[in-house]
């Protein structure tokens, strides 16, 4: 898993509190070229859902999440040097433009002020945030109880906040993202796929069943709208447990996705072919770029000590 590739991703100094969502394309270089070295086979998830039911060969398959413009100019040249394939989530408001990504406003709104006043919750917060580490501290202080607001809520929070504190929300979002003629034109590689990734970029367990589905089946529309091709893959926003359940997996099988995938930390065996659209992930972070941290966690190790050794982890 990955979601921006950018030179000095993930390595930039000073406050950068998403900088693990950032890697560099030397590291993604590497790690395509170690994986290739020790056996995997690269392969797409279609490959990757066959293959979990029927076995062979270790894989691996690359997805990024979100459609950011990175993906297009820094991420493609290294897949296409090593005929790798990726897939790629769009969420079709990011790519129109207009989603509040406000992990990214929250982050520029600290960083350009030396002082920040907030209410959240009903509580008045004033936060100094002069130096390094108050900003961080202000991080720290906000960063969940922002997340976890009602979905809609949010969004209307972080326009507010945004704009009391000098932030263009929308701007941030139109610089970042691919359009959706972008898009197209990365669609046409051969080595892309594009799957689906919710329409505003929700928080699906946080969403009642009928809103829930609807984001899952009005993102494909959108996106076989646009491009002219239904995609057959979804991957949950945030997706972790606080973010997608049992009710999330049936729903995107219902929504008729052949694949869902996680931020669930795990590696794919052959009990995940009854549970397809709860596919956990390797993320690849910013934070920790070295060859040696990727070897371990191939192996699985950390991973099974992690859950328990238990294969699958869908409750």
């Amino acid at each position: 898993m990955l979601h921006h590739v950018v030179p000095c991703g993930g390595r930039a100094g000073g406050f950068a509190p998403n900088a693990g969502l950032e890697v560099t394309p030397e590291f993604l270089d590497q790690v395509i070229a170690m994986l290739r070295k020790r056996g995997f086979d690269l392969v797409n998830l279609d490959e990757a859902a066959a293959r979990i039911r029927t076995g062979g060969r270790p894989f691996a398959a690359f997805t990024l999440d979100d459609g950011y413009r990175d993906n297009l100019v820094h991420a493609r040249p290294v897949f296409d040097r090593h005929n790798c394939p990726y897939t790629i989530y769009v969420a079709p408001a990011i790519a129109d433009g207009k989603c509040e990504l406000w992990w990214r406003g929250l982050e520029y709104a600290i960083a350009s002020n030396a002082r920040i006043r907030v209410e959240i919750d009903g509580t008045t917060i004033d936060l100094d945030c002069q130096g390094l580490a108050e900003k961080s501290a202000a991080w720290r202080r906000l960063y969940w109880p922002v997340r976890r607001l009602e979905q809609h809520e949010q969004r209307r929070w972080i326009r507010t906040f945004a704009a009391q504190h000098g932030i263009d929300i929308d701007r941030i979002c139109r610089e970042a993202a691919m359009t959706w003629d972008e898009l197209r034109q990365i669609a046409s590689d051969p080595l892309c796929g594009i799957g689906a990734h919710t329409v505003h970029h929700y928080n699906i367990k946080a969403l009642a069943d009928d809103e829930a589905l609807g984001e899952m089946i009005h993102s494909a529309d959108r996106i076989e709208q646009e491009l002219g091709r239904r995609p057959a893959h979804f991957a949950f926003p945030y997706g972790d447990e606080t973010s997608a359940g049992p009710r999330d997996f049936a729903l995107a099988a219902r929504a008729g996705f052949r694949t869902a995938v996680t931020t669930r930390k795990g590696m794919l065996f052959p009990a995940h072919a009854e549970h397809l659209t709860a596919l956990p992930r390797l993320s690849l972070s910013g934070d920790y770029q070295h060859l040696r941290y990727v070897r371990t966690l191939i192996t699985g190790v950390p991973f099974a000590l992690f859950n328990r050794f238990r294969a699958v982890n869908v409750n």
